[in-house]
């Protein structure tokens, strides 16, 4: 099976039903495949149209066949509300009449969904920004991407309709480039390096995901060593996909977990880290009016620079 979009980043996904899944009723099949995503959500989403078979819309038990295209997007609406105003902290890197550059601090949920009820960078958003309201899924208006709660950085967010499907089709063509710097433990053996790997759902955890040759999607990371020290190294990471937990799930693969990562690190009750040291550091697109190249970049948050500082110190 093959897919492009937005899966990992704002719930836009583009699939293609290989033969293994031919037959598979479309709810199930999305059931197994969109990590993070509830039934009640798959099948709500279906049922308003919102995910098309081949551009038509079908019913939850429409069954599969080889080559069939799914497209669409998972609505995350909670209880029926869609998400109010609240003032959130977060910082603009970059703003003008189109769209938002956001530095979103580590441990911020990007969009309300379960056990995140309010409080979320779309809260935040719509408190600062409320002519956001409308534009792209009401659940997370104005979001073409997303982080996860644990990795800072740099978002876009898109000010007007016709910005929000322009940046989506960036994302989804691949025209926009997104650099992570991440801390990992151990130093590769080689200073730079490129991991092709599918990525797919964890075959027992449904939390994770992992490396799977069968039934994975492609996922290509490009990663070089930027600073290393005794017992860790940073890396400045450029990701070719956007998978679900991609560089977590490939640099584990690759024998180098993030540090602090606790789903796909090493399970030592280690609490040096107070959270998984992965930070989206730049971002590089064309701009929707002037199709200028822009890169903005978010500096690191206290909590990473603090880390980072010490090893410094360690390691001289």
């Amino acid at each position: 099976m093959e897919q492009t979009g937005l899966l990992s980043d704002s719930g836009w996904f583009h699939l293609t039903v290989s033969e293994l899944h031919r037959t598979i009723r479309l709810d199930h099949y999305l059931v197994q495949e969109l990590v993070g995503f509830s039934r009640s959500q798959i099948n709500g989403s279906i049922k308003s149209g919102t995910i098309l078979v081949n551009d038509a819309k079908v019913k939850a038990g429409h069954r599969l066949k080889q080559g069939d295209v799914i497209t669409g997007f998972i609505s995350e609406r909670v209880s029926g509300k869609r998400p109010g105003p609240q003032r959130v902290d977060f910082g603009i890197l970059y703003e003008d009449d189109c769209l938002l550059a956001l530095a979103k601090p580590p441990g911020l949920v990007v969009h309300p969904g379960s056990g995140n009820h309010d409080k979320t960078l779309i809260n935040g958003l719509l408190y600062e920004y409320p002519e956001i309201a409308g534009i792209g899924d009401e659940s997370r208006p104005g979001i073409v991407h997303r982080l996860d709660k644990d990795t800072s950085g740099v978002m876009l967010v898109a000010r007007k309709k016709e910005v929000h499907r322009y940046l989506a089709k960036s994302f989804k063509d691949r025209q926009i480039d997104k650099c992570y710097l991440a801390l990992v433990y151990k130093t590769p053996r080689q200073s730079s390096g490129r991991i092709n790997a599918p990525i797919g759902r964890h075959p027992v955890n449904r939390q994770k995901m992992t490396v799977r040759e069968t039934g994975g999607r492609h996922a290509a990371t490009n990663w070089r060593i930027k600073e290393p020290f005794d017992q860790f190294s940073l890396l400045e990471i450029l990701i070719e996909t956007g998978r679900t937990h991609q560089i977590r799930v490939h640099m584990a693969h690759l024998g180098h977990p993030v540090a602090g990562d606790g789903l796909y690190g090493p399970q030592t009750g280690d609490t040096v880290f107070p959270r998984q040291m992965l930070h989206a550091w730049k971002i590089s697109f064309n701009h929707p009016q002037t199709e200028e190249r822009i890169t903005i970049e978010a500096p690191l948050f206290p909590d990473f620079q603090i880390i980072l500082d010490e090893m410094r110190k360690r390691h001289c």
